[in-house]
């Protein structure tokens, strides 16, 4: 592998990774109650679940 296809791939990577982190963070900041579950195989994050609650008055 030459020095260029690494670099190539390494920016890939972390363009993908900041993607990842932009769809957490935005979910954190819609989500007033609740929960945000990442699930990850074999070391990579391969889906977010957002579970929001209700809460209604007593």
């Amino acid at each position: 592998m030459h020095i260029d296809e690494v670099r190539r791939s390494t920016a890939l990577e972390s363009d993908a990774d900041a993607a990842k982190l932009n769809l957490i963070r935005d979910a954190l900041q819609r989500l007033r109650f609740g929960s945000i579950q990442l699930t990850v195989h074999e070391g990579k994050l391969v889906q977010i679940d957002v579970t929001e609650k209700t809460r209604l008055p007593a």
